[in-house]
């Protein structure tokens, strides 16, 4: 049959529009993939071609409020292989295994893994030399990745606030924990690019993404302090080798850490060597235990507030006991104290004074104050583990309840409640809430990220009050039971406590935590300083005689490193047979030796230099010393 010419037209214009449309599409999609999807489509390529060398971020700094580290990082590269790209993987699993120090058979059961890319267990984290060497080896489809590990350069310092970090630079405890997410960073890498098969596409370039280091964390801490306070805790240990220390500072004005340590301590770069219990328990916010009479400054706080006392005036009569609801409460001193102010009640830290105290009170406006002064509840401090003690239920305090807790028994507290509560008790009637993170900075462009700054959270008492809570805290040091805390020029306040450890619902034979408080300077206190000794051994355990004394050495080095001025407007120590009278020094400047010799004074000289006359002495002509104390003396010519 033939086809009409107007039938095979129409049939080509048909194809040809058919071929167009075709053609169309395909320019369409062709245009759209190269165009709009060109990108998408090569990342992934790229994506199924790649292989990364991970290149982990430095871990942010850790420094003090001065800028000294406490926690840093050291460089450690770390062995990668792709599994692919290695031709002779005995041989490869022989030159590795004899650098690594692994065996053949595990290097060369990690190295033929079906994986795009394998970490080597045995090269994680190795030194400098060590990946030196692995290099040198030549070997193909083995990598060097850059990491870092965790670095405490003061050893067991600070190691419980301090925490550490793991393996993966992980934060485990403390600080490196409450904060690791600011102080992580981002991870970076290199990548490079290999075919299905594994094998390196040289033609196409390593791409390098930078990791983006961690921020460095400013603490409150202040080396100079925290250094005092560890060598105290040292001296302590081998003197009473106890069953643990405790031992905090703080700025009383805004609630800043100034140090914090306890024993046993432990070495953050070693923490997997010693107990979990030794590194989980931050002791100075984390244990609990009956405060004894450093409680007590509640009570007097309350009193005061309350005006239910007038320290000089009043008058109270102690015969060694008190008998409440049925039991007799006794006091530490054996016949007691006779007759005496309310005023050398704090001084003679005398139960039953204090047992008066509470009971013109009474039991809800005493615990009121307990309430208001913070115990019973966490400080909020930016450490983990915090405790919150134990209190009395109100509606189950009797009698002997109320007498009990007015002198510090029967309650359990936390080391970090009684300084922030004392705190508030000595600054002016502010309780503040306590720190230890100052600021987040951002390594590169230093830039504050984060800054913690002072929370009020609440007035407990009057200026009025705090004033004469002062004054009878300075007399305790001067003329009371803590003299053993006071330091020549230097107002110092403070209380002493001894309590009786329980176990089991009864209290332990001859088992005391003993403890001191301190303030200074009293008129305008810049530092408060809690130290406590759990147990101490060979000596009668009272907080007057073990725990003063450190507190007083921490507060002589303390002050002096923060600037504070001596003074002489303190009030006169009462001296005991016990104490070393002190003098003044007079100025030997001018004195020949021959004219030294007939001075009689108490006094040991080193004498320096060759001339004629002193020129100098050292420590300077005013200084108050204990008679016997050794002084310097430099000669030099005398002037014509």
């Amino acid at each position: 049959m033939r086809v009409s010419n107007v039938t095979v037209r129409k049939r080509l214009m048909i194809a040809l529009f058919v071929g167009v449309l075709i053609f169309l599409v395909i320019d369409v999609r062709l245009g759209y993939v190269q165009f709009f999807l060109g990108n998408w489509l090569t990342t992934g390529a790229k994506g199924s071609w790649s292989r990364n060398i991970p290149f982990e971020p430095e871990r942010g700094k850790i420094v003090d409020r001065n800028g000294v580290p406490l926690a840093t990082n050291i460089s450690t590269p770390t062995v990668y292989v792709v599994p692919r790209q290695i031709k002779d993987p005995a041989v490869t699993a022989e030159k590795l295994a004899s650098v690594l120090g692994m065996t053949k058979e595990k290097a060369y059961r990690d190295i033929t893994q079906k994986e795009r890319m394998v970490r080597i267990k045995e090269g994680r984290k190795i030194s400098h030399e060590k990946a030196k060497e692995v290099r040198e080896l030549g070997l193909e489809g083995v990598y060097i990745g850059e990491d870092s590990k965790r670095y405490y350069p003061f050893g067991s310092y600070l190691s419980h606030v301090l925490g550490f970090a793991g393996v993966d630079n992980q934060g485990l405890m403390g600080l490196e924990k409450y904060y690791d997410k600011e102080l992580s960073g981002k991870g970076g890498s290199v990548k490079f690019y290999a075919d299905a098969k594994g094998k390196r596409m040289n033609n196409m370039p390593d791409d390098y993404e930078p990791p983006v280091n961690g921020l460095d964390l400013k603490l409150t801490i202040d080396t100079k302090i925290q250094t005092i306070v560890e060598r105290e805790l040292d001296i302590a240990q081998s003197t009473y080798n106890p069953d643990g220390l405790i031992a905090i500072a703080m700025n009383p004005n805004n609630g800043e850490i100034l140090a914090m340590s306890s024993r046993p301590t432990f070495d953050p770069s070693n923490f997997r060597n010693v107990p979990q219990e030794v590194y989980n328990r931050n002791l100075p916010v984390w244990s609990t235990y009956e405060p004894g009479s450093t409680f007590k400054i509640i009570t007097l706080a309350a009193a005061l507030e309350e005006k239910k006392v007038n320290l000089e005036k009043d008058q109270f009569f102690d015969p060694g006991y008190v008998k409440v609801g049925g039991a007799t409460l006794k006091c530490w001193k054996r016949g007691g104290h006779g007759s005496e102010t309310f005023l050398q009640v704090v001084q003679n830290s005398c139960n039953p004074g204090f047992v008066e105290l509470g009971q013109r009170l009474g039991k809800d406006l005493l615990f009121k104050y307990i309430k208001d002064f913070g115990f019973g509840q966490k400080t909020g401090i930016d450490l983990q583990g915090e405790g919150t003690g134990i209190l009395f239920n109100l509606n189950k305090v009797g009698p002997v309840e109320l007498a009990t807790t007015a002198f510090g028994q029967g309650v359990s507290v936390t080391p970090i409640q009684q300084v922030t509560a004392v705190a508030a008790a000595v600054n002016g009637g502010i309780l503040y809430k306590p720190y230890i993170a100052k600021e987040l900075v951002d390594p590169v462009t230093k830039e504050v990220v984060m800054r913690n700054s002072p929370v009020e959270k609440r007035r407990v008492i009057s200026e009025a009050t705090s004033k004469e809570i002062r004054y009878a805290l300075e007399s305790v040091v001067a003329q009371g039971t803590g003299g053993k805390a006071f330091v020549d020029s230097y107002r110092i306040g403070g209380k002493t406590g001894t309590a009786q450890k329980a176990q089991g619902g009864r209290y332990l034979e001859n088992n005391f935590i003993v403890s001191f408080i301190g303030f200074a300077p009293a008129d305008d206190p810049q530092i408060v300083v809690y130290v406590a000794v759990d147990n101490p051994k060979g000596v009668t355990a009272f907080g007057g005689t073990v725990s003063a004394p450190i507190v007083g050495n921490i507060m002589k080095d303390s002050l002096r490193a923060m600037g504070v001025e001596p003074r002489k407007d303190q009030i006169e120590k009462k001296m005991t047979w016990q104490d070393t009278p002190l003098i003044e020094l007079p100025d030997f400047s001018g004195f020949t030796r021959s004219q030294l010799m007939g001075e009689d004074v108490n006094l040991q000289i080193d004498a320096y230099g060759e001339g004629d006359v002193v020129v100098r002495q050292s420590p300077d002509p005013g200084t108050r010393v204990k008679e016997g104390s050794k002084i310097k003396l430099y000669f030099g010519k005398k002037d014509n």
